[in-house]
């Protein structure tokens, strides 16, 4: 249910802001945002696995706290990272 560390290695890549970077909001979010896309793929054939649903949403309140957070620091670094992930709002 977990993203492969070769994904995991590519979403920093792609989403740091310098090099080496792993704990921007930019890369926490992308990386959670590939963990829900995973864990709801699995919720469609495992519709009663109600532990890993818990857990989702923790991921979802998680990547919301940060990008609220990245909202108020700075607007055009969220903008930026919604329309990369193709998040709404």
């Amino acid at each position: 249910m977990s993203i492969t560390a070769e994904v995991k290695q590519n979403l920093m890549k792609e989403y740091a802001t310098k090099d080496g970077d792993t704990g921007s909001p930019e890369v926490q979010v992308a990386i959670l945002s590939s963990r829900i896309a995973t864990l709801t793929e699995h919720f469609k054939t495992h519709k009663k696995d109600n532990h890993g649903r818990r857990g989702l949403l923790k991921m979802v309140a998680q990547r919301r706290k940060l990008l609220d957070y990245l909202k108020a620091k700075d607007q055009g670094r969220y903008q930026s990272v919604i329309e990369r992930l193709g998040l709404r709002r």
